[in-house]
């Protein structure tokens, strides 16, 4: 087996890469299946989303020594995959309280958040990324300077601070107009700064779940309350 060192710079920047080439995905795949086109963005700031980034990363590191062993890269990357998806899904949702993808109307799914459609198509992920797609990546990534690495650690972190502060105080004036009652925790600086006009335009899947567990698009609540 070929061994490569996979260090920070690398890591950093497959997030970085495969967080664009995920959301490009996302949004010619939705495109195609559904005739709409509209955000798949996973953070507030740039053409990122972060599942693709962080699964990418994780496969290139699990699976980077197997690069001639086909059925170990399918069968380990729908594995992987499926993990990841599940985690983050379940992560997101205990701290948001909401869900930014759902998979309970495809068959063969698992509480919702992962399901065999996907499986295989990140086991066909793995195998395209591992064999032909990441030897091009490192070539590119050999000619990024390290000292840009912590300029772009940096800019997620703050992206993610933003993106947690814009959705968390939306949901809340949601949940205030939902209910018909002030909330003390809506905060007038994120009203003005991330509007419900442009929070829906960058993540128009966001759901809120009520008091009795029903769920509904915010979008939806959003023009309802507006007529």
């Amino acid at each position: 087996m070929e061994k490569h060192k996979i260090d920070f710079h690398k890591i950093i920047w497959y997030f970085t890469i495969f967080s664009v080439i995920g959301l490009m995905i996302e949004t010619i795949f939705c495109y195609i299946t559904t005739g709409v086109l509209e955000s798949r963005k996973g953070l507030l700031i740039g053409p990122f989303c972060p599942v693709y980034g962080v699964g990418a990363a994780l496969l290139i590191v699990l699976l980077n020594n197997y690069k001639k062993e086909y059925l170990k890269l399918f069968i380990i990357g729908a594995i992987v995959g499926n993990v990841i998806e599940y985690m983050l899904s379940y992560i997101l949702e205990a701290y948001y309280g909401t869900r930014f993808w759902d998979y309970s109307f495809i068959d063969w799914n698992l509480n919702g958040r992962v399901c065999i459609k996907y499986s295989i198509f990140w086991g066909i992920l793995a195998v395209v990324l591992i064999r032909w797609i990441q030897p091009k990546v490192d070539n590119v990534i050999k000619k990024i300077n390290e000292k840009v690495d912590k300029y772009i650690t940096i800019f997620f972190i703050v992206n993610s601070i933003l993106t947690v502060f814009a959705i968390t105080n939306y949901q809340n004036r949601i949940e205030a107009m939902f209910y018909n009652e002030e909330k003390n925790n809506v905060n007038d600086i994120a009203q003005k700064m991330f509007p419900n006009e442009m929070m829906i335009k960058i993540f128009p899947n966001l759901r809120y779940v009520d008091n009795e567990g029903k769920e509904y698009y915010i979008k939806e609540l959003v023009n309802y309350f507006n007529k």
